[in-house]
C-alpha cells in the first residue's frame, strides 16, 4: 500500500503539475514511479518464493509435457505476438508436486521465452535425457537465447541474482 501511494501521488503530481515542471523534474518523477513498480514486483516475488518454500509437498504423477504446452500457450497469448519454434517431447511424466513443478516450468519457460526475444529464429525445447551410468534421468528446458558467462554459473539459481541488466532483459531475478 505505501508503494501504491508513492506511485499514485507521483502520478498526480505529473498530471497536475507536469506542464509546469522542467524536463529533469518530470524525469525524476518518472524514475520514482518506475522504482516503486520494481520494488512492488520484488516484494511480490519474495512473498511468492516464501509461499513456495513453506507448502507441503504432495507427490503424484505429473505430465510435464502437458504442463509445458499449457505454459507455452499462455506465453504465446501475451503481446507482442512472436513466432517461436517450440519442441516439447511427449510422455514426460514424473512423480512430484504438480504445483511446484508448474512453478518451476513457468519460471524456466518464461525465462527461455524472455531470453530468446532478441533472436531471429528463437527455439525452445523441453525434453528428457536418458539416464547414463546408473544416474537419474535428466529433464531439460533448452533454448537458443542470450545465454550467460559460465564464470557466473553458480549464481544462476540464486534468488534475485541477475546475469543480465534490467535494461537488456526485464525482471527481478526470481
Amino acid at each position: 500500500a505505501p508503494l501504491r501511494g508513492i506511485d499514485g501521488f507521483s502520478h498526480l503530481v505529473l498530471t497536475r503539475c507536469g506542464a509546469q515542471l522542467d524536463e529533469k523534474s518530470r524525469d525524476y518523477l518518472h524514475r520514482v514511479r518506475a522504482a516503486t513498480k520494481l520494488m512492488s514486483q520484488l516484494i511480490d516475488d519474495m512473498l511468492g518464493l516464501a509461499r513456495v518454500t513453506r507448502q507441503e509437498i504432495r507427490k503424484q504423477s505429473v505430465d510435464l509435457s502437458a504442463l509445458a504446452r499449457e505454459i507455452i500457450l499462455r506465453l504465446c497469448a501475451v503481446p507482442p505476438a512472436r513466432s517461436v519454434e517450440v519442441e516439447i517431447a511427449e510422455g514426460l511424466t514424473v512423480q512430484g508436486d504438480c504445483g511446484l513443478l508448474g512453478i518451476l516450468l513457468e519460471n524456466l519457460l518464461g525465462n527461455a521465452w524472455k531470453f530468446t526475444a532478441k533472436r531471429e529464429h528463437p527455439r525452445i525445447a523441453v525434453g528428457r535425457q536418458p539416464a547414463s551410468g546408473g544416474g537419474a534421468e535428466v529433464f531439460f528446458v533448452r533454448d537458443n537465447g542470450a545465454g550467460f558467462d559460465m564464470a557466473y554459473a553458480e549464481q544462476l539459481f540464486g534468488a534475485f541474482q541477475r546475469l543480465h541488466s534490467v535494461e537488456e532483459f526485464p525482471g527481478t531475478g526470481i
